[in-house]
């Protein structure tokens, strides 16, 4: 569960992380390092894709202010595998997490801190 965020900062089960994060119900995957910043590619979403249990929904927080840009190949791999895809500016994005966890659905975060 995610307790709070604030541009370059996320609170998750009680410990403070400022680097982009991956989180899933069990595990919180620090320092999440992407091809290029501002843009996601399906190589920067490996531990998600290959995750297991298979994920409903992938929730994406593209930055305070919502500059990550997602790319068409990362949402045509998402469709194909029956995951949803919600994206959005990283303080929603939390939100949508937070309420698709407590509705017991296999989600899974990856979230950009800042811009």
């Amino acid at each position: 569960m995610i307790e709070s965020y604030d541009f370059g900062l996320i609170v998750i089960k009680g410990r403070k992380y400022t680097s982009d994060v991956i989180v899933f119900a069990e595990q919180v995957i620090a320092g999440w390092w992407r091809k290029e910043g501002h843009r996601i590619y399906v190589e920067d979403l490996k531990e998600i894709l290959g995750h297991e249990p298979r994920l409903e929904v992938l929730v994406v927080g593209t930055g305070y202010y919502g500059i990550v840009k997602i790319s068409p190949e990362v949402e045509k791999i998402l469709k194909s595998e029956g995951v949803k895809l919600v994206a959005q500016p990283t303080k929603e994005a939390c939100q949508a997490f937070n309420k698709l966890l407590k509705s017991n659905r296999r989600v899974a975060g990856a979230f950009h801190l800042t811009c």
